[in-house]
Formats: C-alpha cells, sequence, structure tokens
C-alpha cells in the first residue's frame, strides 16, 4: 500500500491481474493507454499480479512487451489475506480495479474488465483540479468504446 499512498498523486488505479487470466491480459492496453494519457494530470498506476512467485518471468515479459515500467508488484503469503487487504468484499475476481484518491482512500471498486472510457468516466473526475472536482469535471470518454462483460475467474 505504500505505493498507493506515495505523495505526488490525485488518484491511484490499482489493477490486480494474472498471466494467465486471457481477460486480464486483454484490458491491459487499454488500462495503460488511460494511464499514460492521464499520468501528467496525476494519475498513478501500480499493478499487481495475482501470479505465484514462480511466474515472475512470465509477468515480468508481459510488462516489458506492454512497455509498463511504473510500480508493480507480485502478492505474497496467504490468497485471502491479500484479497481481504484491498476489499474484504472483494471475491478475488481478475482483474479487477481499485481507485484510490492522493490521500489513499479507497473510492471505487468494480471487478471484471475496464475499458479506456469507463475509466475515463469512473476516474476523470479524481483527476479534475480541486475546484472543478465538485462540478463532476471528468475527461470526455472515448464514444467508440463498447462496455465488456465482467469476468467470472477467479484466482
Amino acid at each position: 500500500m505504500a505505493a498507493v499512498r506515495a505523495p505526488g498523486a490525485r488518484a491511484v488505479l490499482v489493477n490486480v491481474w494474472a498471466s494467465w487470466c486471457e481477460p486480464c491480459r486483454e484490458e491491459m492496453p487499454e488500462l495503460l493507454r488511460y494511464y499514460r494519457d492521464n499520468r501528467a494530470r496525476g494519475l498513478r498506476l501500480v499493478l499487481v499480479s495475482a501470479d505465484d512467485e514462480e511466474q515472475r518471468a512470465d509477468v515480468e515479459r508481459l510488462l516489458a512487451a506492454q512497455g509498463f515500467d511504473g510500480p508493480a508488484f507480485i502478492k505474497h503469503g496467504d490468497e485471502m489475506a491479500f484479497i481481504n487487504g484491498l476489499d474484504r468484499h472483494w471475491s478475488g475476481e481478475l482483474p479487477s480495479t481499485f481507485v484510490f484518491d492522493g490521500q489513499g482512500t479507497k473510492k471505487l471498486f468494480w471487478p471484471g474488465t475496464i475499458t479506456y472510457g469507463e475509466l475515463g468516466r469512473r476516474v476523470g473526475r479524481l483527476l479534475a483540479p480541486a475546484g472543478k472536482r465538485a462540478s463532476g469535471a471528468a475527461k470526455a470518454a472515448d464514444p467508440t468504446e463498447t462496455p465488456k462483460t465482467p469476468s467470472r475467474r477467479n484466482p
């Protein structure tokens, strides 16, 4: 959680994924595109792999192929402690995304895949300057995006 609470971000996306999870790999390009388009506005992306340590090479290879150079972690220890540490109401479904504000307070959570447009609608208001947040200012959503059906695969 130190990467979530580190100063300097208006919003922090924490995406939990796995190298063996097809929906996770499918959503990764849009997630990274949204991050790259919005990091100058104060967005931080933290990727947490639900893979086991034995799959570290697969995780590193996938992240390198996507060109991700931000904070990335592999879960350690007890699976239920990991799940409950993020959200005790979370089933462990992958992928799952958590959004924290700049102070490290969880603001949003959604299981399943997410699109660029959905990220814009859900996260954009946290990235707006303080005076514009109350008015609901958000980055315009990509009108070409269609919602994806959440996956139901658990780690």
